[in-house]
């Protein structure tokens, strides 16, 4: 007869209390993935988060209550889940995955790891760590309504990287507010802005950091202080931003103190947040313009979309910009709204500027106009819900592998509205690894087409090798016969030649770089192929790589959109810029087959790109599981 632990037989409860659990994640899934794993029976549990607790974190990560507002996320979540748990051995890190202190011997500790991330270069990294450790990886992600969870395992399966990924569309709203670490971050902050400030405000689209909440700041004193300042030189009381704006006749120098000073100085404050991160640099509207020259000066007949200004033409930009927009809603009366518009010259030079200004703030290469119009998208809102049902069937799926039932184990789609057969959750088998993976491959190797002559080395580091293929130290060596090295990941080693152009190091058509990441674990073989003209504003192509814009699906085959327009972009990046534990999901290419399944085509897969209306992804289809496996009742949810 066989012996049950709750609804467990006793040998896979046994595994499950003695099964050591990596958690990469504390937010959004990351919450209700702890509490399932305690109440679950898992009794070894990690977990890693680099964030802190937001005011805005409030309304879904149900692990934390305003009285912990500012402090570590990982802390608290263990803290509160021991409460339901208290013989759970819990260890919690208040630090990133990439910190090199993780590394391949600290993966293998584990017998599995679960995502529950919000960004593209954490869950390739992770992807990597455990593809090197050989240790089975259960991935997830949500986008509004729909979500996804998978499971990756060495040589039996894809990695999440095997299929090109569309760039990410949504991003959490402390690092749209905070802690900004790429450019889209940027941007849809400078989207927000605009709202905030001409158009139709949004209390979930916050810009400044909250300075009359003395518990999302370090110091208490100092922060009942800034909520009683008057609004002297930025500094300002409790009044909405449109309404403050307005109050000094949307004079551009009080607002640009106010944004790019007085709100950076009270992050700064915040001294937590940047014992790991870089600090940003406030900005003063006088010295700035001791910067400005002729050729920055902003005239009325715009800027070409190409150019890349200083920091003093961004900030007369942002001048312009206001005084022209101001001029619109008093043309348009009192209780006038503007509506961004990336078509619109004003509206786009506002956003250009102040995306820019923040660039240059938190330490990140400015953008030209182009660039920033090219990367205006849409932010998803995060769903409780969804991330409840995730974070379900990521315990389901680890149960499969710790049952030695790997052979069970699906890539589960949960789609927005019920598919022809009524069902919400498709099962789908898992794909076989793609033999031309640059991650997992037997011998990882690329080509990449540039110009030689134009590229140089610090373009191949940050925007080849960190930003595209995801390492996070590289080390490349040209084979050439001598060994020379072009980039050493030791600070310092080979700075002299971030400058100067792959051509001066004998570089040519069909050269072979070998770019190696001792942390990953990782070789990649980087063939070169020289081209002497490259396609307008491209600065490189990986051979191979799927095509930007896909074509568009069928109209059929459209799925509802999710989420609303103003929403994350990426990037369109993916989190909702509000939610931070919002995870990029549905990041594939494929998608199932309504003809042999009852997926509905609204559900995202990581071989997928979702067909959105408001994203315009269009969705290819991609081979299912057998009739047989769709209608596992074990594995989906049919409504009546």
């Amino acid at each position: 007869m066989v012996q049950l632990v709750g609804p467990l037989r006793r040998e896979l409860a046994d595994s499950v209390s003695s099964c050591r659990v990596l958690v990469v994640g504390a937010g959004g899934i990351g919450c209700e993935l702890l509490k399932n794993l305690v109440l679950t029976g898992f009794k070894n549990i990690e977990v890693i988060d680099l964030d802190t607790i937001d005011v805005s974190n409030l309304n879904r990560q149900f692990l934390f209550q305003k009285k912990h507002v500012g402090k570590s996320k990982a802390q608290v979540a263990k803290e509160s889940v021991l409460r339901f748990c208290p013989s759970a051995n819990i260890t919690a890190y208040h630090d990133s995955i990439m910190n090199p202190d993780y590394n391949v011997e600290f993966f293998r500790n584990f017998q599995l790891v679960m995502n529950a991330l919000d960004n593209r270069a954490a869950r390739n990294h992770v992807n990597r760590m455990c593809l090197a450790a050989d240790i089975p990886l259960i991935e997830s992600g949500t986008a509004g309504y729909l979500g996804q969870v998978t499971v990756i395992k060495k040589g039996a399966t894809e990695c999440y990287e095997c299929q090109p990924k569309p760039t990410q569309k949504t991003f959490p709203g402390c690092t749209i507010r905070n802690t900004p670490s790429e450019p889209i971050h940027c941007i849809v902050w400078a989207k927000y802005l605009f709202n905030q400030l001409f158009g139709e405000e949004d209390a979930d689209q916050e810009v400044s950091p909250d300075t009359a909440d003395p518990e999302a700041a370090w110091n208490p004193e100092e922060t009942a202080a800034r909520a009683t300042a008057s609004d002297q030189d930025g500094d300002i009381k409790r009044v909405s931003t449109k309404e403050w704006a307005r109050s000094t006749g949307y004079d551009p120098v009080k607002l640009f103190n106010k944004l790019f000073k007085d709100d950076i100085m009270y992050l700064l404050t915040m001294d937590k947040l940047w014992k790991k991160r870089k600090a940003p640099v406030p900005l003063d509207w006088a010295e700035v313009q001791q910067l400005v020259s002729s050729q920055d000066e902003v005239c009325g007949t715009g800027l070409k979309d190409q150019q890349v200004l200083s920091l003093g033409g961004y900030s007369q930009l942002f001048q312009h910009s206001v005084e022209t927009l101001r001029s619109q809603l008093d043309e348009k009366g009192d209780g006038a709204q503007l509506v961004w518009d990336k078509d619109d010259p004003p509206a786009m030079d506002f956003v250009t500027a102040a995306a820019n200004l923040r660039m240059h703030i938190f330490s990140m290469s400015m953008k030209s106009r182009f660039d920033v119009k090219s990367m205006a998208g849409n932010i998803i809102p995060a769903i409780a819900t969804t991330n409840a049902v995730i974070a379900g069937l990521i315990v389901l799926e680890a149960l499969k592998i710790l049952n030695s039932d790997f052979q069970q184990c699906r890539t589960i789609f949960l789609n927005k509205q019920p598919n022809p057969r009524k069902k919400l959750l498709v099962p789908c088998a898992l794909d076989r690894p793609n033999p031309n993976c640059y991650v997992c491959a037997s011998k990882p190797e690329v080509t990449v087409k540039l110009n030689v002559h134009k590229t140089v080395v610090q373009a191949l580091q940050d925007r080849i090798l960190k930003e595209k293929f995801g390492m996070v130290a590289p080390d490349v060596q040209i084979e050439d016969g001598k060994g020379t090295i072009l980039i050493s990941s030791e600070e310092g080693e080979t700075e002299a030649n971030n400058n100067k152009f792959l051509s001066d190091f004998g570089i040519r058509n069909g050269s072979r770089l070998q770019a190696d990441d001792f942390l990953q674990d990782y070789t990649l073989l980087v063939n070169v192929l020289h081209c002497e003209e490259m396609p307008r504003d491209v600065e490189f192509e990986v051979v191979g790589d799927a095509p930007e814009k896909p074509p568009s699906a069928p109209e059929e085959e459209k799925s509802i959109a999710n989420g609303n327009k103003d929403a994350a972009q990426p990037s369109t990046s993916s989190k909702a810029v509000v939610e931070d534990d919002d995870v990029l999901l549905v990041d594939s290419d494929e998608e199932p087959s309504s003809s042999t399944t009852d997926v509905s085509t609204e559900a995202g897969s990581l071989k997928r790109k979702l067909h959105d209306a408001e994203t315009g992804e269009s969705a290819s289809k991609r081979k299912r599981l057998d009739q047989q496996a769709a209608d596992d009742d074990d594995d989906i949810i049919a409504l009546d």
